[in-house]
């Protein structure tokens, strides 16, 4: 069946703008035109039916010693209403109502959904009735009401600050509304204790929390508790008892414990590697990232590296320093287009450093376009297109910015245009046109028109459906990152439409959207915690997003394990569980973990010292990444016959090539040279003298 992507922009957001994780069911859609495959409902198994006879088949009823006779029924309990007209009475049935006899109590009549029964025949004409509740009952159920109201009032206010005083503060309320038996507010609670945010670190305490919630069958804390059995957190560590957790987490429809579970057959930890079953649960978790991205295409993941920003602070965060940002805001002022357009799309996505603000991002972009700005326009055009808290979505004022900054040959104006007409914004669908417009802001090397024309050709929209097409056009909008084209993209790949069926990429391309769901967010906050000197919450955070298959987060766990900074585990466990996330790390081509990786197995952290597996990690980084500072170890190997054959020619050799591939490695090589030269002559000497 072909369908036009025509509701694409229009996917609504599933998620809870303040919940941590996601517990969803799939709804199927279309993501800028590639179809969504749904998620299936965990169907509930229905209730085995004993049979009445309790023999065996094949026995003959002879045989069998004289059954009991058969139990007479109890007569049904005949409840005492609550409340109504009729206080104290007992039920009567069956009883008349609207017409309909009723021999139970009904929720018939209520919006509310509670149950009530008549205490006379005919309710209609007697109107006598009350709840089929006792004063217990009553009480548990207004209490519920008033923790639930208690709930979304602290939820409202918590998104409404952002200020870490007045954030702790009403956590501590939460933690009033988690004790009187709050479902969602004692999961809030509890991954607030695990991650130590806004509330003291306590993985006893939200363990026992995480515990008592599994019972109630909630989906995020048994996710929570198979990180918990995963990572060896309050826990003796239990591969298998994670496992069971993250797939019960999964099938209640947790994101995370997909994610989790995608990774772990991806990678096969825990479980045989499996392609098709890590395509699965990635695919379920993609399908949900990219119904949740309108068109700008995301917010920027912040991967920022500890052991990069330990070496050299600032360098490869690409945060803004705040001066940096207050400079700009100071050009801005003073009338500079170029820093209104700048500061208007950081506000406008967030990140670098910067928080989401529509309101400044507006204001930015509003000053750049009065000077005559066409970038400016056309995100003005976008912002009114899309719509937001501060800007009521309005087509005719965004179709008039997208003309103005199109006629003026912007492509992203341009592109906006294409958009309009391809979805009947403000104007009649005309293909054609959208088309046209989507191919000059392609031209232009503009995203949104690439990933657009690709969606056009791929579903045949105003164009005959060429698959080679779309393959060009969402290769090139991948390139700029935009998360829709990774998408689009694995889709083809997963199932074989314009290339050859690879589970592998499209397992990567998925992954690649995955990570970049809300969930990213906590490397940030993760590294706010470690920038606070707060360690062991930096760490629990790291670890999860590890679990979750984030290269970055794994590497970040080696290294705090690495420098010794937690507390959280004991000394002895620290090493062995670094060189663990070093693998996991070097597993998914991180060259700094692949050495590290040698080095453990040189010196003996964490494992035996092994100078054949040392070898083997050190050519693995200089063949595969051309390290220098694999192939300096190379050379120091050789030279002195450690794991492998002593061969100061070859020592030589790697010396060079590691000066040759970074010139940081120049001066100590050249010292090793010398000293090898120095040996080579004592050999030398040596052999005459013999």
């Amino acid at each position: 069946e072909e369908r036009h992507g025509n509701d694409g922009p229009e996917l609504k957001s599933y998620h809870d703008p303040d919940s941590e994780e996601e517990d969803v069911r799939l709804t199927s859609g279309i993501v800028a035109g590639a179809s969504v495959t749904s998620g299936h409902e965990v169907s509930q198994p229905e209730e085995e039916k004993q049979s009445p006879e309790g023999g065996l088949e094949g026995e003959e009823k002879e045989d069998l010693p004289e059954q009991p006779p058969p139990v007479e029924e109890k007569p049904k309990e005949v409840p005492v209403v609550n409340g109504g007209t009729a206080h104290g009475e007992p039920c009567i049935f069956p009883f008349l109502f609207q017409g309909k006899e009723y021999l139970d109590c009904t929720t018939d009549g209520r919006g509310d959904g509670r149950l009530w029964c008549a205490t006379t025949y005919d309710y209609d004409q007697e109107k006598k009735w009350g709840f089929c509740e006792t004063e217990e009952q009553a009480q548990q159920r207004l209490q519920a009401e008033e923790a639930e109201e208690q709930y979304q009032t602290v939820l409202r206010m918590l998104n409404a600050t952002t200020r870490r005083t007045q954030k702790k503060e009403l956590y501590e309320k939460l933690l009033k509304v988690a004790e009187k038996g709050h479902q969602k507010a004692m999961e809030k609670v509890a991954y607030a204790m695990l991650f130590g945010d806004y509330m003291n670190q306590n993985v006893t305490k939200a363990k026992e929390m995480f515990e008592k919630l599994a019972i109630e069958g909630s989906p995020k804390a048994q996710t929570a508790l198979g990180f918990l059995y995963a990572a060896g957190l309050g826990v003796n560590s239990s591969q298998a008892k994670a496992l069971v957790y993250y797939t019960f987490g999964a099938l209640g429809g947790n994101l995370v414990a997909h994610m989790i579970l995608g990774y772990r057959y991806w990678g096969g930890v825990g479980v045989p590697q499996s392609c098709e079953s890590a395509l699965t649960h990635y695919r379920l978790v993609a399908n949900q990232v990219a119904s949740d991205v309108s068109l700008t295409g995301g917010s920027a993941v912040q991967r920022i590296r500890l052991l990069d920003e330990v070496e050299n602070p600032g360098s490869t965060s690409g945060m803004l320093e705040e001066d940096l940002i207050q400079y700009y805001q100071f050009l801005a002022e003073k009338g500079d287009v170029q820093a209104q357009v700048g500061l208007g799309q950081l506000h406008l996505h967030g990140g670098r450093g910067v928080e989401q603000n529509h309101q400044r991002a507006y204001d930015y972009f509003n000053q750049a376009a009065n000077a005559g700005n066409t970038h400016a326009m056309a995100f003005l055009g976008k912002m009114y297109s899309e719509g937001s808290e501060f800007i009521p979505q309005n087509n005719e004022t965004a179709l008039q910015y997208f003309k103005k900054a199109s006629d003026l040959g912007n492509p992203v104006g341009q592109s906006g245009l294409g958009m309009a007409y391809l979805y009947g914004r403000g104007v009649p669908v005309n293909y054609e046109l959208a088309l046209k417009y989507f191919q000059k802001a392609a031209e232009q090397g503009w995203v949104d028109g690439q990933l657009q024309l690709g969606t056009m050709y791929y579903n045949g929209i105003g164009v005959k459906r060429d698959y080679k097409q779309a393959l060009k056009f969402f290769n090139l909008a991948s390139q700029a990152g935009h998360i829709l084209a990774f998408y689009n993209l694995a889709q083809m790949h997963a199932t074989g439409t314009g290339v050859m069926r690879s589970c592998h990429t499209a397992v990567e391309l998925f992954k690649n959207v995955c990570e970049r769901g809300r969930w990213s967010e906590r490397l940030m906050t993760a590294y706010g915690s470690f920038k606070e000197g707060e360690t062991d919450a930096a760490l629990v955070q790291y670890l999860l997003l590890a679990e979750q298959g984030y290269e970055v987060a794994q590497s970040n766990v080696a290294f705090v394990l690495d420098q010794k900074g937690a507390k959280i585990f004991s000394e002895n466990e620290t090493y062995p569980r670094a060189l663990l996330h070093w693998t996991r790390a070097a597993a998914q081509g991180y060259t700094v973990a692949r050495i590290k990786l040698g080095d453990y197995h040189f010196y003996g952290y964490g494992t035996d010292v092994d100078y054949e597996t040392a070898v083997i990690h050190y050519r693995l980084a200089s063949e595969q990444q051309h390290s220098a500072q694999a192939m300096f170890n190379l050379g120091y190997m050789h030279e002195k016959g450690l794991g492998i054959k002593q061969d100061i020619h070859l020592a030589k050799r790697f010396y060079d090539m590691a000066a040759e591939a970074s010139p940081d490695a120049q001066v100590p090589v050249f010292l090793a040279l010398c000293k090898l030269g120095l040996i080579y002559t004592l050999h030398y000497l040596q052999d005459i003298n013999v």
